[in-house]
């Protein structure tokens, strides 16, 4: 699944090249996780601003100018879903739609294309972030992992309230945003911290080097341009690289790079976890 740094590539690949667009066209493929929420023709003559990422979620502003618009802001919040990817290609060299292109929104400078196996990707028209269904699907969003507002205090505080394990925590969102499995995984590894550990059991400290673990796993993950483990790309087609360089995913069985351990693979909540039982401690 794409995470917080895949999204993020995936913005910084497109945005610079669609703001300032106008709405040519826009075509629907077969039905995504929800409907569009709109007519697909009210969008045309639309101009695209700055696009934005909350989460997961990307915010794709499209004003209306027209003097007799009494609804002049707006915009298409995006998710890729399990599988999705967004690719915009200027000029005339996009290829024709295929099974998995669910949405093309055709612009002046190019089109942005929706690509998803499995559909449970989305495209919804909202008439603001503050405004449903916006503001509903945002609402249990936690904090971006890069806020000043994400202090250490802060973070500690949000898992000393919870009596669950901290990997679960991490992967529920509604402390911190964009860990992610993979990024999880990783960020705990660094903080030599036991994936199993109880929240509420994590001293100040601990807390500390874990927030700082898991800013500097984004860090590297979007130097890395996010992960690739199946079919990732951002909206120029590239892959990510992260996934080879981690220190405990994917790797059960081998040995640990910190210490004279192996890693394990164990499965939390239905999602695989790996750590390394030699320098992770509860």
């Amino acid at each position: 699944m794409p995470e917080l740094p895949e999204v993020e590539v995936t913005r910084r690949s497109f945005a610079d090249r669609i703001v300032g667009a106008r709405v040519v066209s826009l075509r629907l493929g077969a039905p995504l996780r929800w409907p569009l929420g709109c007519a697909p023709e009210s969008l045309v003559g639309r101009c695209a601003g700055l696009v934005t990422r909350r989460g997961k979620y990307l915010w794709l502003p499209l004003s209306d100018a027209s003097a007799s618009s009494q609804h002049p802001g707006g915009g298409l919040l995006l998710h890729l879903g399990m599988s999705g990817s967004l690719a915009f290609t200027q000029g005339d060299t996009a290829p024709p739609a295929g099974r998995h292109d669910h949405f093309d929104l055709q612009t002046t400078q190019g089109l942005l294309r929706l690509t998803d196996p499995r559909r449970f990707g989305a495209v919804v028209w909202s008439p603001g972030l503050d405004a449903a269904p916006a503001s509903t699907l945002l609402a249990r969003l936690g904090a971006e992992p890069f806020d000043a507002a994400l202090t250490p205090a802060h973070f500690h505080a949000a898992l000393r309230a919870r009596r669950t394990a901290v990997k679960t925590a991490l992967l529920a969102g509604d402390i911190v945003v964009g860990a992610g499995n993979i990024y999880a995984c990783e960020a705990l590894f660094e903080a030599a911290i036991d994936p199993r550990t109880r929240c509420d059991r994590l001293s100040r400290p601990r807390s500390e080097r874990l927030l700082a673990a898991l800013r500097a796993t984004l860090s590297r993950a979007l130097e890395a341009g996010g992960s690739t483990l199946r079919d990732f790309r951002d909206a120029h087609g590239a892959a990510g690289a992260y996934q080879s360089v981690a220190r405990v995913y994917g790797r059960a069985g081998l040995a640990c790079t910190r210490c004279t351990g192996t890693v394990r693979r164990i499965v939390q909540g239905q999602r695989s976890t790996f750590f390394c039982p030699g320098c992770q401690k509860r």
